[in-house]
């Protein structure tokens, strides 16, 4: 690679993107060259510039950071990407890992480890956060003592864009004139939510996105 490493910088809040940006940019060898404030922004910039390195927040409108980067890794496989995140959850390193990313950082240590987690992507290597190392092994041998896999996703990457737009307040119209579908696919897909993950209305399908991190409190 010849120059500092072109970064895209993906977080629904201003703020935080510009102070993320004044690390990045301290560096001699990151810059970033294109932000965004939500999941689908990001993959649209990452069409339009020449990246080596995406920084997507979890939780963002339209589409998460975790939506974005399986859109990311299928359309730009040699694409390295980070995770962002104000959550300090081992089931989000991993699902980081299933999506494509090479780990993630927390917001709140984001000014000691995001430079190290950015040259370690670069140089397509896992990144986990010194804090998250001693769980994430208790947790793995725990599970393998125990016969216990990790949690597959129990959703479809369909219900879960549904789930994140229903959760926003979005009627079944909205969505589907969002997602270029019919508004009886959306109610079959509400349905099968309210089924698979045994809830019984809106309002419990908005606390499970909460509290998986599809939208923020």
């Amino acid at each position: 690679m010849t120059g500092p490493a072109r970064i895209l910088l993906a977080d629904d809040h201003a703020l935080v993107r510009s102070g993320v940006r004044l690390i990045l940019d301290a560096e001699p060898d990151l810059t970033v060259v294109a932000e965004a404030s939500d999941g689908a922004e990001a993959i649209a910039q990452a069409h339009a510039h020449d990246i080596d390195l995406a920084i997507l927040d979890i939780a963002m409108p339209r589409r998460t950071g975790l939506q974005a980067a399986r859109e990311l890794t299928r359309i730009r496989p040699d694409l390295r990407i980070l995770m962002l995140t104000m959550y300090d959850n081992e089931q989000y390193f991993f699902e980081a890992l299933k999506a494509g990313a090479s780990g993630y950082v927390p917001k709140s240590v984001a000014d000691r480890d995001l430079v190290e987690a950015c040259r370690a992507a670069l140089r397509d290597e896992p990144f986990i956060y010194p804090g998250a190392e001693t769980t994430v092994i208790r947790t793995y041998l725990d599970r393998a003592r125990t016969g216990d896999r990790l949690q597959a996703r129990p959703i479809t990457d369909r219900e879960e864009e549904i789930l994140k737009l229903v959760a926003e307040g979005h009627s079944s119209k909205e969505i589907a004139r969002l997602l270029v579908i019919s508004a009886k696919t959306v109610e079959r897909h509400r349905a099968n939510l309210l089924q698979k993950l045994g809830l019984r209305d809106r309002l419990e399908l908005t606390r499970y996105a909460i509290r998986v991190g599809l939208i923020e409190a």
